[in-house]
This record gives C-alpha cells, structure tokens and sequence, in this order.
C-alpha cells in the first residue's frame, strides 16, 4: 500500500470479526493492525517489503514469500493469507533476520527455491 493506510478497507473489511491475526503481538480487526503500525511509527520501527521472491496460492490461502527490512534488519518474511469474497480474513506471519551472506552456513539462502 506504499504508506496509504486509507486504503487498507480495500483489502482488509473493517470490525474486529472481519480479520483473524495470528501475531501474540496484534489485536484482531483491521483496527488493531492499525494500530500495531501506528505504534511501530511511534517507536521509530520501520517495516519495509523491498521485494516479492514468490507468491503461492491454493484455493481460499496465499502464502507470500518476500524480502525487506524490520527495524533496521535485513529479514524474510513469511506471510500466510486466508481471503474470504476477495479479502484478507486471516493472517499468520513469520520474520526473520537474515545475516550477512559471509554468515551462512549454506550457498541457498532464504530464497533459493
């Protein structure tokens, strides 16, 4: 959405019954991802998706696979989706930081699928 959080309606119906989220750290609804990304801003805590390595799909679930930066760090993001009438209803997500190549144990990486 680029930063245009008034457009989140388009993806997400708003009410706390219209979007289950998975996040220990996210209250359910539209709203409260609302939130959670206001007080991330608050913080200084930034949340960039840089760039889409794969997108999955099996009837009502996607599953996007990305790459970007969360506080600074270099991470993955894993970001499961459930969509009911062409919206998101259901969100399971993973982050994880990805060190320096010069790091890894192996040649693949996150992304070499």
């Amino acid at each position: 959405m680029e930063g245009q959080f008034d457009k989140i309606s388009e993806y997400i119906t708003p009410g706390t019954t219209h979007y289950i989220q998975h996040s220990p750290f996210i209250t359910d609804g539209v709203e409260g991802l609302q939130a959670a990304i206001e007080h991330m801003a608050e913080q200084g805590v930034t949340m960039e998706y840089k760039k889409n390595h794969k997108v999955l799909g099996e009837g009502n679930f996607v599953l996007s696979v990305s790459e970007g930066e969360f506080a600074g760090n270099h991470v993955a993001y894993y970001d499961l989706l459930r969509l009911e009438d062409n919206k998101i209803v259901e969100h399971w997500g993973a982050i994880e930081t990805i060190p320096p190549e010069s790091e890894w144990k192996n040649s693949n990486g996150k992304f070499g699928f």
